[in-house]
């Protein structure tokens, strides 16, 4: 039997403690939220018992835990429609070379290295000195978009960096317009990557906080409304919060996983389909 390498044990050692730093945190927060009536907010557990997910949907003295969720699934989903759409239209722009064409790349990413309380001070005073409205709509949307599209960006510029053009071509040949060549083959084509870009764009913005610190206004976001209750809840209902929207995002990647899953199983029934009746 080859024994393992001193290496393998030191590099097993360290993926451990990354992964128990990763999810500790959440499972622990993910069992205080079942605390029976008279727990608190640290070990040991006084009870079991749903009490406090029960408790999130009576009225709370406190926050507006609803409606913060609400906005920020709104504002999720705004920035995933408005990524997915930029992010196409930019790797099909940059297909081929253009003036300009490095600097604009440099300028879509620089955001990245940018820090996002900086960013999101930044959009609040424009916001305020050109006298509009400080909203996240508005201002905390475009903040959110400095972070969501240059990802976006970057995967659709590998996919079309691998993408075969004689499809295209092939396309052409036959006598498909501009529009129909990209409606009936490429889109089928990257259709998987659009997923993986559509989830980046709708996770980033679900949990941002810093960007949307100073651009969300009035009305806060889920994240803005779990770091207030911090302040002023003493009970495992922030746990269970924690707790549902974890869950949440759990079920939103499982569903994307789960679409490209399927638009992959249709893709290889339709060639074999194809094979079989060559």
């Amino acid at each position: 039997m080859e024994t393992r390498s001193r290496s393998f044990y030191i590099l097993a050692a360290f993926f451990g403690l990354f992964v128990l730093f990763l999810y500790g945190p959440i499972l622990t927060i993910g069992i205080l939220s079942f605390q029976g009536p008279q727990g608190g907010l640290t070990f040991p557990m006084n009870g079991v018992s749903l009490y406090w997910f029960r408790d999130l949907f009576q009225e709370q003295a406190v926050g507006d835990i609803w409606g913060s969720f609400r906005r920020s699934f709104a504002l999720g989903l705004m920035v995933m429609v408005t990524t997915v759409v930029v992010s196409v239209l930019g790797g099909l722009a940059f297909r081929k070379r253009f003036a300009g064409s490095g600097l604009l790349f440099y300028l879509a990413v620089t955001s990245l290295v940018i820090p996002s309380i900086l960013v999101s001070l930044g959009v609040g005073l424009i916001f305020n000195q050109l006298g509009l409205p400080v909203h996240w709509a508005s201002s905390g949307f475009g903040s959110q978009l400095t972070w969501t599209l240059p990802f976006g960006l970057l995967i659709m510029f590998a996919i079309f960096n691998r993408f075969d053009k004689s499809y295209e071509e092939a396309a052409r040949d036959l006598g498909a317009t501009a529009w129909q060549t990209f409606a009936h083959v490429v889109l089928p084509i990257i259709a998987p990557s659009l997923l993986g870009v559509a989830l980046f764009g709708f996770t980033l913005s679900y949990d941002e906080f810093a960007r949307t610190l100073m651009t969300a206004g009035s009305y806060n976001t889920l994240p803005l409304e779990i770091f207030g209750m911090t302040t002023n809840v003493t009970t495992p209902v922030i746990f269970a919060l924690g707790t549902l929207t974890t869950g949440f995002s759990l079920v939103v990647i499982g569903v994307f996983f789960l679409t490209v899953w399927l638009m992959a199983r249709k893709k290889d029934r339709g060639s074999d389909a194809g094979k079989g009746m060559v």
